[in-house]
């Protein structure tokens, strides 16, 4: 294994801001966790609902070291269908960026599970970079607490 592939695959990157979240260092809305995974509220949501599914051990991305996204898989599903539920969403887009070059900026493989609603349809309208208005993560994070 070379160096740059160790690295990637540490259990822990002490300067990584999702490894941090993971260690309960940084505050985040948790609303899933299993053995292999986290999930929580994207502070950046593009709609609402939107989260990220992060492995545990760090890993910096998809495609580089030791496969990450089957240990996860299940991880996702879960959470795809639980926003799905308890946020009555009409669709959901699932997805992971690979390396700054396709948009990734934390890297610690994530995967955005983004709740989709009918008044903004298609991926033209996946990405939406406006301000999460103020209580909207809070309001929401109690939405998937109540159903628990």
């Amino acid at each position: 294994m070379s160096k740059s592939n160790r690295r990637s695959e540490t259990p822990v990157e002490p300067e990584c801001i999702f490894c941090k979240i993971v260690a309960g260092d940084l505050p985040s809305r948790r609303i899933y966790e299993d053995d292999h995974a986290i999930a929580f509220l994207d502070i950046a949501a593009w709609h609402r609902g939107h989260t990220l599914v992060v492995p545990k051990r760090h890993v910096t991305d998809m495609i580089t070291g030791t496969p990450s996204l089957p240990e996860i898989a299940s991880s996702i599903d879960a959470v795809a269908r639980m926003l799905m539920h308890r946020l009555a969403a009409d669709g959901m887009n699932i997805f992971s960026s690979a390396r700054d070059i396709a948009g990734q900026e934390v890297f610690h493989m994530h995967v955005h599970v983004v709740p989709r609603y009918a008044d903004e349809p298609g991926l033209d309208l996946l990405i939406n970079r406006g301000v999460v208005p103020d209580g909207e993560l809070e309001s929401v994070y109690r939405q998937i607490q109540a159903g628990a």
